[in-house]
Parts: C-alpha cells; sequence; structure tokens
C-alpha cells in the first residue's frame, strides 16, 4: 500500500540522521555491518563473467580463520570491492571486520604493505610467475620496519595503561612525549575502550593536532583504520567540520572516498552536518565522488535539500549532481525541498535547470507533493516557475567545469 509522502520521507530522514548504534551489542554491530557489505557488494554482470581475459585469479590467505582461498578479481575494481568479495565467502565471522585489509607480503625487495582500499587493484601487479599470487586478508596493525624488534618486549608495551596515555597525550596535544611512545613500538590501530575511538579519529575531532595526526601516521597509524562506530579518521574530521585536519589527512595520502560501515563517505556527512561548505569544497577538491547513495537511496544532494544547506547543494551541482537522481520513493532533490519545506535549496535547483514534471514512485510531482505537506508557498512558487528563468550557466558541461577547476589550479 502507498505510504504518504511524509511518512516515508521522515522514516528515510531518520534511518541516517539519527543512526546511532550505541544501544547495539558487539555482536549485533558485526551482524548489520556483513548484512551492509553483502547488500553493497559489486554483483558480476554477465559480460565481467564471460570477459576471463579481464580477470585474474589471487591466492586469498586469511590466517585468523586458518583458510586459503582462489578467488577471481577483476583488477580495475577497488580494493574496497574486492575486500567485499572476500567477506562474501567466509563462512565465519570476523571480529571487527572493517579493519580487515589486503596486505602484501614482503617480495623482491619491497617491503610489505597494506593496499588502500580506494585504489584498483590492477595498481599492485602481482608476480604470476610462480604460480598463483598471493594476498593475505589480516587484521591492520602496525608494520613495523626494525630489524631487529624484539615482538615479545613489544607485545608487553601494549597494555590499557599504555593505551589510556596515548589517548590523554593526544587529548594534550603532546607531540614529543606521544612520539616516544610511538618509537618504543606502541601500535596506534587500537579502540580506547570507553569512546571507541581510535587515536587517529580523536586527534581528527579535536583542533589543532596536525602534528599529532603526522605524528600516528608515522608512527603506523592506517588511515583507514576504523573505529567502532565505522568512520574513519576522515568521516570524523568532516562531521566535525575540521577543514585543516582534513586537508592534513588528505596531505598525507588518505582517500576522500573511503567508505563507513554504511558504505557513506565524508563527502556525504558533510551534506548532513552542513554549516561551513569549506570542508565539502575541500573534498570536492581533491576529486571526492559525488553520488553516493545510503540505503535508503538517498545522495548527498538529497541531504542537503532536506536540511537546507544551500551552499552545499551549489558546490554539489557545480561537480556535476544529478538533480534528476531518485531515491528509494522516487524522490528527486526537489521533492525532498518540496516535503521539507526548504525554499532556497527549491529556488537553486529550479533556477539550475531541475525538472518540477518529474514524478515520485506514488505519482506525485514536487507541487503535489509540497500541496500534501501543506507548505502552499513554495508550491505556489514550483508551480509558477517557467523554463525561461533558468540560470545561464545550465548548459555548461560538467567537462567544461573540470577543465576550468584544473585550469585554476595548475594558475595557482
Amino acid at each position: 500500500m502507498p505510504r504518504s509522502p511524509t511518512s516515508s520521507e521522515d522514516e528515510m530522514a531518520q534511518s541516517f540522521s539519527d543512526y546511532s548504534m550505541e544501544s547495539e551489542s558487539d555482536s549485533s554491530k558485526e551482524e548489520t555491518i556483513y548484512d551492509t557489505i553483502k547488500a553493497t557488494a559489486e554483483k558480476p554482470s554477465s559480460k565481467m563473467e564471460d570477459a576471463q581475459n579481464n580477470t585474474f585469479v589471487i591466492r586469498i590467505i586469511i590466517p585468523d580463520l586458518q583458510q586459503t582461498k582462489c578467488i577471481r578479481f577483476n583488477p580495475e575494481a577497488s580494493v574496497w570491492i574486492a575486500k567485499q568479495r572476500i567477506l562474501c565467502t567466509l563462512n565465519q565471522s570476523l571480529k571487527d571486520v572493517l579493519n580487515y585489509g589486503l596486505f602484501q607480503p614482503a617480495n623482491n625487495g619491497r617491503e610489505g604493505k597494506f593496499l588502500d582500499e580506494e585504489r584498483l587493484l590492477m595498481e599492485y601487479p602481482q608476480n604470476a610467475s610462480k604460480g598463483v599470487p598471493s594476498l593475505e586478508f589480516s587484521y591492520k596493525k602496525r608494520i613495523y620496519r626494525q630489524l631487529n624488534l624484539d615482538e615479545k618486549q613489544v607485545a608487553k608495551f601494549h597494555t590499557k595503561a599504555n593505551f589510556r596515555k596515548c589517548m590523554d597525550l593526544i587529548h594534550h596535544r603532546s607531540v614529543e612525549k606521544l612520539i616516544k611512545m610511538l618509537d618504543r613500538g606502541l601500535d596506534p590501530n587500537y579502540h580506547d575502550l570507553e569512546s571507541g575511538e581510535t587515536p587517529l579519529t580523536l586527534a581528527a575531532q579535536l583542533s589543532n593536532t596536525a602534528e599529532v595526526i603526522k605524528a600516528l601516521k608515522n608512527g603506523g597509524a592506517h588511515l583507514d583504520f576504523r573505529a567502532k562506530d565505522g568512520m574513519t579518521a576522515l568521516h570524523k574530521a568532516a562531521r566535525a567540520k575540521n577543514q585543516l585536519t582534513l586537508k592534513t589527512l588528505l596531505d598525507l595520502g588518505a582517500s576522500p572516498n573511503y567508505k563507513d560501515s554504511c558504505g557513506l563517505t565524508p563527502l556525504y556527512h558533510t551534506a548532513v552536518v552542513g554549516e561551513d561548505p569549506s570542508c565539502c569544497e575541500l573534498l570536492l577538491h581533491e576529486h571526492a565522488t559525488v553520488g553516493c547513495r545510503d540505503e535508503n537511496g538517498w545522495q548527498e544532494i538529497h541531504q542537503a535539500c532536506r536540511y537546507g544547506h544551500v551552499q552545499h547543494l551549489e558546490h554539489f551541482l557545480f561537480y556535476g549532481a544529478d538533480m534528476g537522481t531518485q531515491n528509494a520513493s522516487g524522490n528527486t532533490a526537489l521533492h525532498i525541498c518540496a516535503l521539507y519545506n526548504q525554499d532556497s535549496c527549491a529556488r537553486v535547483l529550479l533556477l539550475r535547470g531541475a525538472n518540477k514534471e518529474l514524478k515520485n514512485y506514488n505519482n506525485q510531482s514536487p507541487f503535489q507533493v509540497a500541496i500534501i505537506a501543506g507548505n502552499f508557498e513554495l508550491a505556489e512558487f514550483i508551480k509558477n516557475h517557467k523554463e525561461t528563468d533558468t540560470g545561464m550557466y545550465v548548459g555548461i558541461s560538467v567537462q567544461y567545469c573540470m577543465e576550468v577547476i584544473a585550469l585554476v589550479n595548475y594558475i595557482e
């Protein structure tokens, strides 16, 4: 039975904005993460399955489960997608699964390393001269470079007291003392028992922590290591509207497209938290992908219109956001404006050429949604808007905009 647009959209907006996993048990969190991964995992098309020449087989060794699997991958897929495919083949659960990664062991004089989740598999050449190449699927830990490392001594150093001391040093921005702890062998990839934060995600939420973040990175912290709530340091910085920290993380090599436990990017989070659009602009400038969808089909453009974040909306449109994209109820960004009475965002969309006649899956236009929601002034504006009122730059292609941005960056 069709639901009214108000009840339908209220549920979907609440599903993200009020999202919290604090009340869930650890086991239910893991089940939720596995469900999310399985739902979003890349489903190979018939073309991909037929084009065997475009795939290759890698032996995946999973030490924690004492298992080995041979899996066929698409080299043009990201490491994140490859990780999802591996998880979908497991018949046993792994604890804190999002902090597992593909590890390339040391070979031919090259140091071992975890593959960056947002890079393509083809960017990591595999040596097939000795048979099927191998990768480990392991929990992300610090990779020690010391030649004469006393592993037992380092293990003794990893105590609750030292972990707590490390978090205190971050709170007080005590960089020199923090570096000494890291030099003694502390692995900064762990969760604080009280807050669930990692040293890096904690630092990302505080001000004036650029040097702390650099020390943690140099001391073995993985930029994509996630806190208990499934967010990376980049997500935390974006939600805290901490532009300097965001820039520091990006400069250190973090990808603007890291996914949280719901598959959402830092850019998506900026659309929700709003206010100062500088973080949104920075992520877009660093090639963040526009068009991330949540479980209900909401994209950044929907969230910006839900909360009336006009400047964010302008940035998304400039970087190629699709004004006609529909969520799970078939609502476009203009429908969302009509539902939540976001007059300014609606005007921006219409002036940029949004199709006001496009209907949702209840066969309702934005005008009809505004009437049902009781937003009569906005309904009148939508009804009376004419195509001749559309702004002049609507016809400019996204490609042209990208070329202009590249030229400006080159000049700078």
